[in-house]
C-alpha cells in the first residue's frame, strides 16, 4: 500500500505551497531587486569610469620656474605638432629617413645647448645596421635602418652600466603615427631635457634609443641590440609604446625574472597602472601585436618594463592617428611616470649586475590607480594556497554552525551543500554559456561586433545573460524545491560559500600550474573570507539576512577592482577586433571576457537576488533588458564603424602581376587589387556602397596552382591567411611607380653534381620580398640567408619567405641559394621564384585608376594600401 506522500496527496502539495509562503515572508519585496542591481552599476558610473578615464593636470612652460624638475608636458606637446607635420614616416621613405632624423638630431642639440655640461656628457650617434633574424615564419632582413641614439653620463660617474629607454619613430603608411609611436617619442625628448638640465647627478648612463624601424617589424631595435657599440653595456630596458591615442600607459609586461624592476615601478611611479594579468595574455601570443621588448629580451637577454598608452585603439595605424587625438594631460602622465622611473633607475644600484637579483617572477596590479601592490611569484604561490585553504576552512566551520542551528546532522548540510554547489557549477557553465550562445547567434546573422562603435551594447548583449546564468540554476532550485530543514538566509548564505569553494579550487589548480592571474581568487577569497570570519565571531552569522552586509561592504573593494580590470581589458580589445582577422569570431573573446569579468565582479553579489521574493521576476525582467538590447543591436546603431571615429580598416595592394614559365614565356600578365580584410565583416559592410567590388573572389582556389596563393603577400600577417584572402581583377594595368630588377647572375653546379648553386641580385623600393618553392624531388641545401629555416624544417616548411627592407641604403641585395637535386639534372625546372617589390610610401605616386578607386571607398572605410609588382619564375 502507497503512503499518501506517494500518492502526491493534496495535503503535501498544501504543506509545499505553504512552505513556499513562508520562506517568501521572510524575504525583501520583490520591488528591491532592480535597485539592488542597479547599486552595482551606479558604482562603477560612479567610481571606476572616472578613476580609469582620470589624468593629472598638464605642466605648462610658463609654470617650469615654479616646479623644477618636472616633466612639461607644453613643451612635448609642442615637439609632436613639428613631428605631426613631417606626416607618415615610413621605412626608406624622405620623411623617416631625412626629416624625422634631421627633427630629433636638432632638437637633442637643443637640449644640449641647455644642459648642465659642468655635470654632464652627451653623445649623439645615428647608426644604420643591416642584419637579419627570424620573424615568426619568415627571414626579416634589413639593410641601413635609421637609429637616432642619444647617451648621457654624469661626468662624476664611471659606471659602465647603461639604461636603455626605448621608442619608435617610423609609422605605418597614411598615418602621421603621433599616437604610435608620436608620443613616447616627444616623452623621451622631454625626460632626456630633464635629466639633462637637473642640478642633481645620477650612476648609470642613460641611453635613449630612438629607433626608426619598429613597423617593418622590430628591424631597428635588433639592429641596435646586436650591433651598436653601446648596445653590450645596457643592463635595463625601458619600453615606451602606443597601442592607441592618449590615455594612460599600462604596464603590461616586465622582468623577465628581474622583480626588483617592479620594486622600482612600486616606489616611483607617479600613475601606476598594471597587471600581471595582461602580461600573462600579451605573453599567450593571442594579440595581433608585437614590441621591440622582445628583441631586446631575446637577442640581448635586456630586463626590463614594457608600457603603453591603450586609449582610443580607434586611431592606430591610421590616418586619424595625429597630434589632435593626443590629450595633453596624457603626455604628462606619461612624462611624470617616464622620468621617476628613469630618475630611479639611473641610481639604482641593481644596475651593476641584474642578474644577481634574478630571482623569478613578480606579480603585480594597481587598484584603480590610487597605489599598487606586488610581491614575489613565491610569494604569490604562498598567498594563494593559503588563502584558499583558509577560506574553504571558514566555509567548514560556518556549514557546522548551520547544522548545530537547524538540528540538522553534518551530513545532511554536506548533502544540501553539494547539491548548491553542483548547481553553483551549473550557474558558471550558463553564466559562460549564454553569451558565448548569443554571440554565435549574431555571428550566424552577419550581426558580429555591433559593440564596435558603441561599446555600451555589451552591458545587454553579453554581461546580463552571463548574470541570468550565473542565477538561474540556484534561483529554480530554491523556487521549485524550498527546504524547510534550514533557513533561508542559510541556502542563501550558502550559494556564496559555493562560490567560494569554486574560487578556491580555481586558485589552487592555476597556482599549480605556475600561472600568477590567480592573484585574481586571492583578492577575492580574502574579502569574502574576511567577512566570514567577521560573521562567525560576531552574531551577524546566525541572524538571518544580517551577514549579508558585512559581506557585501567587504565586497566593495573587489567588486571595484574586477570592474576596472575587465573594462580596461575591454578597453584593448573593442577597438583591436577590427584589426583581428575574419578567420574567428571575434564576439566570442568579448562574450568570454564579459563573462569571466560577471563571474569575478559579482560571484558574490548576483546570488543575493533570491534574497527578494519572486526572483524570477528579476530573472524575466534581466531577459527583457537583454531582448532589448538585442533589437537594438540588430538596428542602425548596431552598425559597427562610425567615420574617423571608428573605422572600417581596408588593406590592400594594388598588384601587376607577371607569372614566367621555365622556358620565359609569360603565363599569367594581370592587374587587380590584393584584399587582406581585417575583422570578421569582411567586405560585406561595402556593399552597397560607391565603391564597385564586382568580380571580387577569394585566393583559396588559386593555392594548389599558383606560388603563394599567387598574391604577394607583405608580411608573415598577411602571407599567414593569403588563403583567406580576396582578388579583384582591374581592367587598367597597375602603373609601377619605380624600377626594379631580379638577375640571376649565375648557375653553377657545386661538388659531387648534385647541387647547384643560383645566384641572384634584386633591386628596387624599401620593401621588398622572395617567396622560395623548390619542386618535387629539390631541396634547399644552403643559401646566403640566416640557416634558421634550413636547420628546422618541420618548423619552417617552404615555400620560404624572405623580407628585405632598407632605410637609406639602397644597395643592390646578392644571394645564393643551393639547391639539391638527387638526378643531378638541373638542365629542367628546379624551383619557383617569387619577387614582390612593394611601393609603400608616398614617396611613390599612385594611378589614376588606383586614386579613384580609393575615392570611391565610403567614409567610415580607412583604406592602406600601395602598389606592388608581383613575379614569378620557374627556374
Amino acid at each position: 500500500m502507497k503512503s499518501r506522500e506517494e500518492d502526491g496527496s493534496p495535503d503535501v502539495a498544501l504543506v509545499n505551497v505553504l512552505s513556499q509562503q513562508k520562506q517568501r515572508r521572510h524575504r525583501l519585496p520583490w520591488h528591491y531587486a532592480p535597485s539592488f542591481l542597479l547599486l552595482w552599476v551606479v558604482l562603477f558610473y560612479a567610481v571606476v569610469y572616472p578613476l580609469y578615464h582620470r589624468l593629472p593636470d598638464s605642466v605648462l612652460i610658463s609654470h617650469e620656474s615654479s616646479k623644477p624638475g618636472q616633466f612639461v608636458a607644453e613643451r612635448a606637446q609642442r615637439l609632436l605638432y613639428k613631428y605631426d607635420r613631417i606626416g607618415p614616416k615610413v621605412v626608406g621613405s624622405v620623411a623617416n629617413e631625412v626629416t624625422t632624423v634631421a627633427f630629433l638630431a636638432e632638437e637633442v642639440e637643443n637640449i644640449r645647448a641647455a644642459m648642465r655640461s659642468d655635470l654632464y656628457e652627451l653623445e649623439l650617434d645615428v647608426q644604420h645596421p643591416s642584419g637579419a633574424y627570424m620573424h615568426w615564419q619568415m627571414v626579416n632582413m634589413y639593410q641601413g635602418v635609421t637609429n637616432v641614439v642619444v647617451k648621457i653620463s654624469s661626468r662624476s660617474s664611471n659606471s659602465s652600466s647603461y639604461l636603455l629607454v626605448n621608442s619608435h619613430f617610423d609609422s605605418k603608411p597614411s598615418s602621421p603615427g603621433s599616437g604610435d609611436d608620436g608620443t613616447m617619442v616627444v616623452v623621451m625628448l622631454e625626460v632626456l631635457r630633464q635629466v639633462a638640465i637637473s642640478d642633481t647627478p645620477f650612476e648609470h648612463p642613460i641611453v635613449f634609443l630612438f629607433n626608426g624601424a619598429e613597423e617593418n617589424p622590430l628591424e631597428a631595435s635588433h639592429g641596435f641590440i646586436t650591433l651598436h657599440k653601446w648596445a653590450e653595456n645596457c643592463k635595463a630596458l625601458i619600453n615606451l609604446e602606443v597601442a592607441g591615442s592618449g590615455g594612460r600607459e599600462l604596464l603590461f609586461q616586465s622582468g623577465p625574472n628581474n622583480p626588483w624592476l617592479i620594486k622600482y615601478y612600486y616606489q616611483n611611479a607617479k600613475h601606476p597602472f598594471a597587471t600581471t594579468m595582461a602580461e600573462e595574455i600579451f605573453q599567450s601570443g593571442i594579440l595581433p601585436s608585437d614590441t621591440d621588448f622582445r628583441i631586446f629580451r631575446d637577442y640581448g637577454q635586456l630586463p626590463g618594463l614594457d608600457m603603453a598608452q591603450i586609449s582610443n585603439g580607434y586611431v592606430y595605424h591610421t590616418i586619424f592617428d595625429n597630434v589632435q587625438a593626443v590629450p595633453i594631460d596624457s603626455l604628462q602622465s606619461t612624462g611624470e611616470n617616464a622620468l621617476s622611473l628613469v630618475r630611479a633607475f639611473a641610481n639604482a644600484p641593481e644596475m651593476r649586475n641584474p642578474e644577481d637579483h634574478s630571482e623569478g617572477h613578480a606579480v603585480f596590479f594597481d587598484y584603480l590607480g590610487l597605489f599598487f601592490v606586488y610581491y614575489t611569484e613565491t610569494t604569490g604561490i604562498v598567498l594563494n594556497c593559503c588563502i584558499a585553504v583558509v577560506s574553504l576552512v571558514l566555509v567548514g566551520c560556518s556549514l557546522l554552525r548551520m547544522g548545530r542551528e537547524s538540528d540538522a546532522s553534518i551530513g545532511q548540510v554536506s548533502i544540501w551543500f553539494a547539491i548548491i554547489l553542483g548547481l553553483h557549477v551549473l550557474g558558471l557553465v550558463l553564466s559562460l554559456g549564454l553569451p558565448l550562445l548569443l554571440a554565435v547567434i549574431f555571428d550566424a546573422g552577419d550581426r558580429s561586433m555591433t559593440y564596435f562603435s558603441n561599446n555600451w551594447l555589451v552591458i545587454g548583449l553579453f554581461i546580463v545573460p552571463a548574470v541570468i546564468g550565473q542565477v538561474l540554476p540556484l534561483t529554480l532550485y530554491y523556487t521549485l524545491k524550498p527546504n524547510d530543514d534550514i533557513s533561508h538566509p542559510n541556502h542563501i548564505h550558502m550559494s556564496l560559500h559555493a562560490h567560494c569553494v569554486l574560487l578556491s579550487l580555481i586558485a589552487i589548480i592555476l597556482t599549480a600550474i605556475s600561472l600568477r592571474t590567480p592573484y585574481l581568487c586571492m583578492m577575492s577569497l580574502l574579502f569574502y573570507g574576511g567577512a566570514l570570519l567577521i560573521n562567525l565571531l560576531s552574531t551577524l552569522h546566525d541572524r538571518g539576512y544580517y551577514w549579508v552586509l558585512m559581506v557585501q561592504v567587504l565586497q566593495l573593494v573587489p567588486f571595484l577592482y574586477f570592474s576596472s580590470l575587465f573594462y580596461t581589458f575591454l578597453m584593448v580589445f573593442f577597438p583591436m577586433l577590427g584589426r583581428f582577422g575574419h578567420g574567428t569570431n571575434p564576439d566570442l573573446l568579448i562574450a568570454v571576457i564579459c563573462a569571466v569579468g560577471t563571474f569575478f565582479a559579482l560571484g558574490f553579489v548576483a546570488p543575493l537576488i533570491n534574497i527578494f521574493r519572486w526572483p524570477k521576476l528579476a530573472l524575466l525582467g534581466l531577459g527583457v533588458v537583454t531582448f532589448i538590447f538585442s533589437m537594438i543591436a540588430v538596428s542602425e546603431v548596431g552598425f559597427p564603424y562610425r567615420a574617423k571615429s571608428s573605422v572600417m580598416r581596408i588593406h590592400f595592394l594594388q598588384v601587376r602581376r607577371i607569372f614566367y614559365e621555365y622556358d620565359g614565356s609569360v603565363s599569367l600578365s594581370d592587374s587587380g587589387y590584393y584584399f587582406d580584410f581585417q575583422d570578421r565583416r569582411l567586405y560585406y559592410p561595402l556593399e552597397n556602397t560607391s565603391v564597385n567590388l564586382t568580380g571580387l573572389t577569394s585566393t583559396s582556389s588559386e593555392c594548389d596552382k599558383y606560388l603563394m596563393c599567387g598574391v604577394p603577400c607583405f608580411n608573415h600577417r598577411w602571407c599567414k591567411t593569403r588563403a583567406n584572402s580576396h582578388w579583384l581583377p582591374r581592367e587598367q594595368e597597375v602603373a609601377i611607380p619605380g624600377a626594379t630588377s631580379l638577375k640571376l647572375l649565375s648557375k653553377a653546379v657545386l661538388g659531387s653534381g648534385k647541387v647547384a648553386r643560383f645566384e641572384f641580385e634584386i633591386t628596387g623600393p624599401p620593401h621588398m620580398s622572395l617567396y622560395i618553392q623548390p619542386l618535387d624531388g629539390v631541396e634547399v641545401e644552403d643559401w646566403s640567408f640566416i640557416r634558421n629555416m634550413l636547420d628546422e624544417p618541420d618548423k619552417y616548411p617552404p615555400p620560404y619567405q624572405i623580407f628585405f627592407a632598407y632605410g637609406n641604403d639602397s644597395s643592390p641585395l646578392k644571394f645564393h641559394i643551393d639547391f639539391a637535386k638527387s638526378s643531378g639534372d638541373f638542365s629542367t625546372p628546379t624551383f619557383q621564384l617569387g619577387f614582390a617589390a612593394s611601393f609603400v610610401s608616398y614617396d611613390y605616386d599612385r594611378d589614376a585608376a588606383g586614386l579613384k578607386f580609393i575615392a570611391d571607398f565610403p567614409d567610415f572605410a580607412h583604406v592602406m594600401e600601395w602598389p606592388t609588382l608581383y613575379e614569378r619564375y620557374i627556374f
